[in-house]
């Protein structure tokens, strides 16, 4: 199992980071990427189709295209990071967000690649006991701290 965070630029590394650490934390492997649906598609493209991951964190601001670009080449889980450049990060929120029916994009608020990281363990404990446990420990922590 892996997870992949793509970045639309380096300028989005420290919000991807911040996903990197929790999936660390939760033991889940995970591989970082940059990667723009606009200068890199055929990137964009290949990643999407590797046969090895299983979900996809994209982190991108401004019209945030790369969410649906890779949503676009793959049946795998794609969760949508916007990123705050212009507008507060509207712009890039609403972009994500509001992707044609049929191939959805998972939203989280923006900046917020920690929430990401978390959905992304979440989905993948659907059909893993240890991680589900894991998961379990985590929100038993966060209620009694």
């Amino acid at each position: 199992m892996v997870v992949v965070v793509v970045m639309g630029s380096e300028s989005d590394r420290q919000i991807a980071e911040k996903a990197v650490a929790v999936l660390k934390e939760f033991g889940v492997p995970c591989e970082v990427h940059v990667a723009s649906a606009h200068r890199n598609p055929e990137k964009v493209k290949a990643l999407a189709e590797r046969e090895d991951v299983e979900v996809f964190i994209a982190v991108a601001g401004l019209s945030a295209a790369l969410p649906g670009v890779i949503a676009s080449h793959t049946v795998r889980p794609v969760i949508g990071v916007p990123r705050e450049v212009k507008l507060m990060g509207m712009d890039a929120l609403l972009s994500i967000a509001q992707l044609p029916p049929g191939i959805p994009v998972a939203t989280v608020g923006i900046d917020n690649a920690k929430n990401a990281a978390m959905l992304a363990v979440e989905i993948l404990a659907l059909k893993d006991e240890t991680l589900r446990g894991k998961l379990i420990e985590y929100r038993e922590r966060m209620r009694s701290g």
